[in-house]
């Protein structure tokens, strides 16, 4: 029997692996498929940074995707997916073309430049060595991965910001099926927990920064589930999954965040339509549960993060469970 995590590890056919670099405060996580996933995307935010999202729009041809990138390091830390392409091309793993098979990577990046180092940034290699890392046990979280260098409540510029964090968490369906979020929190608002509504993590001040002060933010999240979903549908679940940045992060979606959410749907492919009423019903379901779990993933990765460089973390430790 499957230990289980309350993790995105807890998705049959999902591992994770992360590279951490605490002193340059940044780092990336991966999240490999072991069989093709159908792939979504919703990008909310006005800064993003992003790789391959187009191509997982309805409307685009290849429906297959092997793996995500979340990374640190702004533009820059999009090369980590390119040690993706290359570690999956060597397993002969990727969308055939009938002269290669091509690994479909989509990714996101977040702006951590300002702690730590500007200058060291996540790489080919880091995304290579986080694919020979990758495995279905626990998810570290906090200072891990991509939110290694993550920050939050940012709204009166970043000194007075305090830390976020990489967060992971999971649910189970009635039917059976799984779905995992995991998420990296480096928002421009603060962080609140959903039941108290108490700010767990945010400015230090309640004086608004200039425009200057408030680039530098992205919440980025990859919900997974073992769920048999059209290209349509997965779309709509991260779509619905956005809800989830909006009941913890406020605000959310600025023009000075890029937050993204990916789906990936590993479940056979189905042999038959469904009835469309009951498709609606199910993905309806998966998007409610995709939302939850995102802002648990949020909450879970802030109250797991750790002071870094200076910048504070949450005192508020103990976790929620609805």
């Amino acid at each position: 029997m499957q230990i289980q995590h309350d993790d995105i590890t807890d998705v049959p056919g999902i591992r994770v692996g992360q590279i951490t670099n605490l002193e340059a405060a940044t780092g990336c996580t991966v999240v490999l498929c072991d069989t093709a996933a159908v792939g979504g995307v919703d990008v909310r935010g006005g800064a993003p940074a992003t790789r391959e999202t187009d191509l997982l729009h309805p409307l685009c041809l290849v429906d297959e995707v092997h793996a995500v990138l979340l990374t640190g390091g702004s533009a820059f830390g999009l090369d980590a997916a390119t040690g993706i392409v290359r570690y999956l091309a060597e397993h002969t793993i990727g969308y055939d073309t009938g002269v290669a098979r091509v690994p479909i990577v989509p990714a996101a990046a977040l702006f951590d430049l300002a702690l730590g180092s500007a200058t060291i940034r996540p790489d080919a290699e880091d995304g290579y060595r986080a694919c020979q890392q990758a495995s279905t046990e626990a998810i570290i979280q906090g200072n891990e991965g991509a939110g290694t260098g993550a920050t939050v409540g940012k709204s009166a510029g970043p000194s007075l910001a305090m830390k976020g964090g990489l967060g992971s968490a999971s649910a189970q369906l009635p039917n059976g099926l799984w779905l995992g979020a995991i998420v990296a929190v480096n928002a421009l608002g603060d962080i609140l927990d959903p039941q108290t509504q108490q700010v767990l993590a945010g400015a230090r001040s309640s004086q608004s920064g200039t425009s200057q002060t408030l680039f530098g933010n992205t919440t980025i999240a990859v919900v997974a589930t073992n769920a048999s979903l059209t290209k349509a549908e997965v779309n709509k679940v991260a779509q619905m999954a956005h809800n989830g940045i909006a009941q913890v992060i406020r605000p959310a979606h600025t023009p000075f965040d890029g937050d993204t959410v990916f789906a990936l749907a590993l479940g056979p492919k189905a042999s038959t339509i469904p009835e469309p009423a009951r498709a609606a019903q199910n993905v309806s379901l998966l998007g409610a549960v995709a939302a939850q779990t995102v802002a648990r993933a949020i909450v879970k990765g802030v109250r797991a993060a750790q002071e870094l460089h200076g910048i504070p973390a949450s005192n508020h430790r103990s976790g929620y469970s609805s």
